[in-house]
């Protein structure tokens, strides 16, 4: 039987003691930027800045790979990228853009669903080299590069048998997940990534034409922390290294039920959805819909096969679908079902959306309608289920504000070849108007979007992403970067532009 992917699909075995990644410098006691700034750094006026850390321009031969994001769809051509190695780098890049009148653009794991982390003839200031952990046992915290990617951050977390809330795919940007909010298997038992978020570092505009470094957590610009909790992509600074409260998590129960077809998918989806969001909150799932199969993923943590079996019983009596289980180290099981980027497509577009109430017969229909007709084996429905530890927000706030949805999610289309430039192109329009036409046949049942997940040309983007949050973040958009340094397509304004 074929397998397919959710932008790469979860591997139909989580392959139990996988091996952890090694992280340069991953033992390193210090969290990014511990030391000293120079002088100027910090003051109101500071002398022409120079470039540093590693410097890739148009000439250069990893150019190419270097402006290419996950996403293919979008291609930009920067004027220059630096790869931050420390924060004085990023201090210096940021000065040297305003400076220069350059237009810039903040990137950490290259997934931006619109193509916005890059910019063609300006300045991407990457900060994906960032990576190093600091991790404190008896306080049970970490503190992170802002370079880590999930599996990265997943695996050296499980080695000390800890856990924080990351998204499914390992490529992805820690810091970028957690700055839109961070969802995943262990989100009704932790909450959202974003609620784990206790501290960071980040590089900030000041003056004219200068850059600083400040802390933001509970007792240092905790108006700041609250906007980094769910609107901190490129909006307010370049934040360099994260702090979380962790949790302990020895091992997890890692369940896929796959149905061929989807002539279940009436039964399957409506008992999920009725199920899932109010189920044990150690029980994670993931719902996933393609033209020819319906698969399901589940998270039990700290629970037993039996008990993953009790619980995911309603779902797995529809139908006869196939079931695996696995037992094992949350870091070793989350490895195991990563996909290599290149045996993915290289083109993807998505439309986020949540749901507060049970879909109805009708919103199903459509999606098995819409599923039927999609434009590849890759395109998919998929959905998250909530509930439990998201209902409540974290000492201090967050500005994700969609607390109360049952469950999240997205049509996605994904084609073309990898490193294949213009082997989609005769998909593109196809697969556009598949997600577009999709997602409007559900906007009766769906409410707001995902600010990770960004929906293109939508009204009223503000109020979807951060509901009635948006002219708080725009007050903490006028005192931190009042001149709109950091802007881009969506992109919160200053409350007095």
């Amino acid at each position: 039987m074929q397998d397919f992917s959710r932008r790469g699909l979860l591997k139909a075995t989580a392959v139990t003691g996988a091996s952890a990644v090694v992280l340069p410098g991953i033992a390193a006691a210090e969290a990014p930027g511990a030391s000293a700034l120079a002088p100027e750094a910090e003051s109101a006026t500071c002398g022409p800045a120079k470039l540093t850390g590693r410097i890739v321009r148009p000439n250069d031969p990893d150019y190419a790979d270097a402006s290419l994001g996950w996403d293919e769809l979008f291609v930009h051509y920067p004027l220059v990228i630096v790869y931050a190695q420390r924060t004085q780098d990023v201090v210096n890049a940021l000065t040297w853009a305003r400076q220069h009148d350059v237009a810039l653009r903040v990137r950490s794991g290259g997934h931006s669903l619109e193509g916005w982390s890059n910019v063609d003839n300006g300045i991407v200031i990457d900060v994906s080299e960032l990576k190093s952990a600091h991790i404190d046992t008896a306080a049970r915290t970490a503190t992170v590069g802002a370079g880590l990617n999930q599996l990265e951050a997943v695996t050296t977390l499980a080695k000390k048998n800890l856990a924080v809330t990351t998204g499914t795919e390992g490529t992805v940007g820690l810091s970028g997940a957690t700055l839109g909010g961070g969802f995943g298997f262990l989100t009704r038992y932790l909450g959202m990534a974003c609620d784990s978020l206790i501290g960071a570092e980040i590089v900030v505009a000041s003056g004219g034409d200068c850059a600083k470094v400040i802390k933001a957590d509970l007792k240092n610009n905790s108006d700041l922390l609250w906007a980094l909790r769910g609107a901190g992509n490129g909006n307010f600074g370049i934040v360099t290294s994260l702090t979380y409260k962790v949790a302990p998590l020895k091992s997890v129960t890692y369940v896929q039920a796959t149905w061929d077809g989807i002539g279940d998918l009436h039964r399957v989806f409506d008992t999920w959805q009725r199920t899932a969001p109010v189920a044990d909150n150690r029980l994670g799932t993931q719902l996933e819909i393609h033209r020819n199969q319906i698969l399901l993923f589940a998270v039990l943590a700290e629970g037993t096969p039996a008990e993953a079996k009790r619980l995911l019983a309603p779902i797995l009596s529809v139908g006869r679908p196939e079931v695996t289980v696995q037992v094992g180290n949350w870091g070793d099981v989350y490895a195991g079902f990563q996909i290599p980027t290149a045996d993915e497509p290289a083109n993807w577009k998505f439309f986020s959306q949540f749901t507060n109430k049970p879909f109805p017969k009708k919103a199903i229909s459509a999606i098995a309608s819409f599923m039927r007709d999609a434009p590849t084996d890759d395109s998919n429905f998929f959905t998250q289920a909530f509930g439990g530890a998201v209902r409540k927000s974290p000492r201090g706030g967050t500005a994700f504000p969609h607390r109360d949805a049952l469950f999240y999610s997205e049509p996605g289309a994904g084609w073309g070849t990898r490193g294949e430039p213009g082997s989609g192109d005769a998909l593109t329009s196809q697969a556009q108007a598949w997600i577009a036409e999709f997602s409007q046949a559900l906007r009766p049942y769906v409410h707001g979007a995902y600010v990770n997940v960004p929906n293109i040309g939508m009204q009223d983007w503000e109020t979807a992403y951060w509901d009635g949050n948006f002219d708080r973040l725009r007050k903490i958009k006028a005192k931190y970067d009042p001149r709109n340094v950091f802007q881009y397509e969506q992109s919160v304004p200053p409350a007095f532009c």
